[in-house]
């Protein structure tokens, strides 16, 4: 998009720190405190870009469970997404294991799906706690630059 065709448009003092003039460029990338709060829409796609992410995460945690039940304790496919889907939401395994290597897997499965929910969450959450940061830092510091001028 150039600028004026629909994109959200910084103010020229934001455009010479470098803010945002593009929804693309709002996805993944957090303002600096120095940049003006984004706007509703582009905050609104910055979510949905993370939800997204997200959601991709949980697939690819519950893809390496479902091939790692199916690979080291035979399971059929319902019973690996089921296993998996159960250690990955922090409620443990269903079924009862029979193989060494299937156990072996499923505590270290258990271990990354602990570590991947911290991850999970963080990206789902990093955009509303910015912007809450971020506000609160404009609302604290309204003349940083010291020249009295709000």
């Amino acid at each position: 998009m150039r600028p004026g065709q629909g994109a959200p448009q910084a103010s020229e003092e934001g455009r010479r720190r470098g803010a945002y003039t593009d929804l693309r460029h709002t996805a993944l990338r957090l303002e600096h405190r120095h940049e003006p709060l984004l706007p509703v829409a582009a905050y609104y796609a910055r979510l949905a870009w993370h939800g997204l992410l997200a959601l991709g995460l949980v697939a690819l945690a519950l893809g390496i469970g479902i091939l790692g039940y199916r690979g080291f304790e035979h399971m059929p496919w319902v019973d690996a997404l089921l296993n998996a889907a159960m250690i990955l939401g922090g409620m443990g395994p269903v079924g009862e294991l029979h193989t060494e290597g299937g156990k072996v897997f499923a505590a270290c499965y258990a271990l990354f799906s602990g570590l991947a929910f911290i991850v999970i969450m963080g990206v789902l959450f990093a955009p509303v706690v910015h912007r809450f940061l971020h506000r609160f830092h404009l609302s604290a510091h309204p003349d940083e630059d010291g020249d009295g001028d709000k």
